[in-house]
């Protein structure tokens, strides 16, 4: 007889504090019924003030973990920075407000760099930010370097598409930042970053690293997967055959490695096969699911805090063989 997994009152409280993130940010709302759900479950295990100490304890340790992963960020770009100084290429930046861009690690070669747009920091006793906004510059190859006119032309709208949505993503964030400063209590953290996942002579993919923290935190992450051989953004559909149905099939590798993970380590815990909380089941994928190649050619599914997961599973992938989708895979063949 299958084992029945034991869900913890945090596994409760973790994934609406998730959903009321992201419904205070304009992401996808939810219906207030898992809200509901986790007052009445609290209602019946603890106390209101045994409830908001835990909730204070976990957010501290994922506050402390955040804080780390930023300063060891900080030291890994360091080190590449000193080793690589030889290949950096500083180039302008005439963008209304921003002074200068500096070139960021990976240079991805023919077509594109990826520089820093602005940068923005603050930090007191409450409050900290550190947001560093992205932006994808498209460089004319001398003699064109074999690449066509038509690339050319999509991969600048290409990257003034993907600029223009980190701008206001992280502009959003700015003002919302600032406009917390304006209130004498509470606190909050900012993060903004981000990080080249996947660079091949093929196609690149950028990650737009977002984090908030007022009483509870959340990750986010945006990623975008462009062709260098065409200059467009890839979308999920674009890796399969015409017609294809992708989505039954992807889903349900995924939801095969969140069952083999749980197996195999109790620490993990996926809203899968949850009997208990049947709403929070993670079902399928769906065409606009966050995801992005590797350097092997193989799909990486990703979902974001509390999506699929409690929150202290943090954000989480799922790399799928190209081999378990060879009958409707058709990218790079």
């Amino acid at each position: 007889m299958k084992k029945k997994r034991l869900y913890r009152l945090e596994d409760y409280v973790t994934v609406n504090i998730a959903r009321m993130e992201r419904e205070k940010l304009g992401m996808k709302r939810d219906s207030g019924g898992l809200y509901h759900l986790k007052t009445e479950y609290g209602k019946a295990c603890m106390s209101d003030e045994q409830i908001e100490k835990m909730k204070r304890q976990m957010e501290r340790g994922k506050r402390d973990r955040d804080r780390a992963r930023r300063k060891n960020a900080g030291i890994r770009w360091a080190a590449a920075a000193a080793a690589c100084m030889a290949l950096f290429v500083l180039l302008p930046n005439t963008s209304a407000g921003v002074a200068h861009a500096m070139s960021r690690l990976p240079i991805l070669g023919r077509l594109v760099d990826i520089v820093t747009y602005r940068d923005y920091s603050y930090e007191d006793d409450r409050h900290n930010a550190q947001i560093t906004i992205p932006e994808i510059v498209v460089k004319l190859p001398e003699g064109r370097g074999g690449t066509t006119p038509e690339v050319q032309e999509n991969m600048a709208k290409t990257a003034e598409e993907i600029n223009a949505q980190m701008q206001q993503i992280s502009g959003q964030l700015i003002a919302e930042f600032e406009e917390s400063l304006k209130y004498e209590e509470g606190y909050q953290d900012m993060l903004v970053d981000s990080e080249v996942v996947s660079s091949t002579d093929h196609y690149f993919t950028l990650k737009l690293i977002c984090y908030q923290g007022a009483g509870s935190g959340a990750e986010w992450d945006y990623y975008y997967t462009v062709d260098l051989n065409t200059g467009r953004q890839l979308s999920l559909s674009d890796l399969f055959m015409p017609d294809a149905d992708y989505i039954t099939p992807v889903s349900d590798i995924v939801k095969g490695q969140m069952r083999n993970q749980m197996a195999e380590d109790s620490m993990k815990v996926y809203w899968v096969d949850n009997t208990d909380i049947p709403e929070l089941n993670f079902e399928a994928i769906t065409e606009e699911t966050s995801f992005y190649l590797n350097e092997e050619g193989d799909l990486v599914i990703c979902f974001n805090e509390g999506d699929v997961a409690p929150m202290y599973m943090g954000c989480v992938e799922f790399v799928i063989s190209r081999e378990d989708l060879k009958d409707i895979w058709s990218y790079g063949k």
